[in-house]
């Protein structure tokens, strides 16, 4: 899956000074995200903070075509939402930090647009299978840069759009086969041993 982010505005306004050598500062960014879904099933997450915006209806109001949505709820299963001009479930909100899988016909480009996510994060993770994402729109290794820790003998998958198959890793006191790299936007499964959560301390100032 290739991913391109863009920040459109980012506005920075000091609001006091801690001490004489350092400043606080209120941050606002907004911005959007282009994915690019392939024929099949992709499994990525909505990075940007819509609000009240944050539903299908709105999030795909660009879709092309037949389309598929899969949620995923630890002890339930999956739930689908259907796309056939309207969706089926157009109130369904998806947030930042969930995944989920969108099944589509062609090949085409979604657009995400609102704010980044800051401050104190935190995803809640089960003991099994968790369907998660970064709730920050940025790419890297998912504990080296996005935060994720994991205990011995705890795995996350990722699934290629291409070959519409999963890679397995394993975390016993380091990665194996190696760590792995995740786009913007994009959900990984996640499997704990024990209950946990994915959290991150993020912030865009300076």
């Amino acid at each position: 899956m290739r991913t391109k982010t863009l920040l459109l505005a980012a506005a920075f306004s000091a609001v006091g000074a801690a001490t004489a050598m350092a400043q606080v500062y209120s941050v606002n960014a907004v911005g959007y995200v282009n994915t690019a879904l392939k024929p099949g099933f992709n499994l990525i997450a909505n990075p940007l903070d819509a609000g009240a915006d944050n539903t299908v209806a709105k999030l795909f109001a660009g879709l092309s075509g037949d389309a598929f949505l899969y949620t995923y709820a630890p002890g339930t299963g999956f739930s689908v939402n259907q796309y056939d001009g309207e969706w089926s479930n157009p109130n369904q909100v998806l947030a930042p930090g969930q995944g989920f899988f969108l099944r589509v016909l062609s090949a085409q480009t979604v657009t995400f647009v609102g704010e980044v996510k800051q401050g104190n994060l935190s995803t809640p993770l089960v003991a099994g299978y968790n369907l998660v994402a970064s709730q920050v729109p940025q790419a890297g290794k998912i504990q080296t840069d996005l935060g994720l820790v994991l205990a011995n003998n705890e795995q996350v998958l990722t699934f290629s759009a291409d070959t519409q198959g999963y890679t397995a890793y394993t975390y016993d006191d380091e990665w194996v086969p190696s760590e792995p790299t995740i786009a913007v936007g994009e959900a990984v499964w996640v499997r704990k041993a024990a209950a946990g959560s994915w959290n991150r301390t993020f912030s865009v100032n300076p």
